[in-house]
C-alpha cells in the first residue's frame, strides 16, 4: 500500500495547507500529561534524532488534535477547498462538526481518565510553519501557564469535533488517506493491525 510518508510520521503527522483561521494573535498552545514543566527546551523526537531539535507549538483552531493522551493513535480529517464534492459526500456529508477525530475503542478509558494539562506558549520565538497550525521555536520557551484540561470528551465535542469510536483505525486510515480531504494520521504505530507499527 502506497503511504504518503510526510503525513505518517514517527511523532507527529500533519498536514499541508492553511485554513486560514490562524493569525499572529492567536493564542499557542503545548498539550502534555505532565503539569510541572517549567521550561520547554528543543529536542528531537525519540525516534528520530537526527531532525532540528525543536519546541512545538499548536494554534486554537489545531488544537483539537491534541485533546487525548499523547501516545493515542487516531485518524483525524477535515475538507478542504479542494475537495472534490464524491469525496466531501462519502466521508463528510453525514458530519455536523468541523472535524472528525477517530480513535480505537481500546482507548476510551484512559481517554475518559486521563489528565492533559494545557500551556499557555509565549508567541515570541515561535515561527509559523505554515502546516496546519504547527508552530516552532528553536530556543527554550518558558510558558506562560498551564491549567488541567478537564473532561476530554467534553473539551473535544466543545470544539465542534466528531468523535469517533472504531475498533480499529486500519480501515479508516487506509480510506483516508486515499482522498482529497486533509487527514492527519497521528501516532499509528500505535493502533491495531497498521502495517508500520514495528518501525515506528
Amino acid at each position: 500500500m502506497l503511504m504518503a510518508a510526510q503525513q505518517v510520521r514517527a511523532d507527529e503527522e500533519r498536514g499541508t495547507q492553511d485554513e486560514g483561521r490562524g493569525g499572529s494573535d492567536m493564542p499557542l498552545y503545548h498539550f502534555s500529561e505532565d503539569p510541572m514543566i517549567a521550561r520547554f527546551v528543543p529536542r528531537s523526537p525519540l525516534a528520530r534524532p537526527e531532525v532540528e531539535p525543536l519546541v512545538w507549538a499548536i494554534d486554537d483552531w489545531h488544537a483539537p488534535l491534541y485533546f487525548v493522551p499523547r501516545d493515542c493513535p487516531r485518524v483525524c480529517f477535515w475538507p478542504l477547498p479542494t475537495t472534490t464534492p464524491a469525496d466531501h459526500e462519502r466521508f463528510f456529508g453525514a458530519v455536523a462538526g468541523r472535524m472528525v477525530i477517530a480513535i480505537e475503542s481500546g482507548w476510551l478509558e484512559r481517554l475518559r481518565t486521563m489528565v492533559l494539562h494545557r500551556y499557555v506558549m509565549p508567541e515570541a520565538t515561535f515561527e509559523d510553519t505554515h502546516d496546519h497550525g504547527v508552530h516552532i521555536s528553536r530556543w527554550p520557551v518558558v510558558p506562560e501557564s498551564v491549567a488541567p484540561m478537564g473532561d476530554l470528551l467534553v473539551a473535544l465535542t466543545d470544539a465542534n469535533v466528531e468523535v469517533r469510536l472504531v475498533p480499529s483505525l486500519m480501515p479508516l486510515g487506509r480510506a483516508i488517506i486515499q482522498t482529497t480531504l486533509h487527514f492527519s494520521l497521528i501516532r499509528m504505530r500505535n493502533a491495531r493491525d497498521w502495517p508500520d507499527a514495528g518501525s515506528a
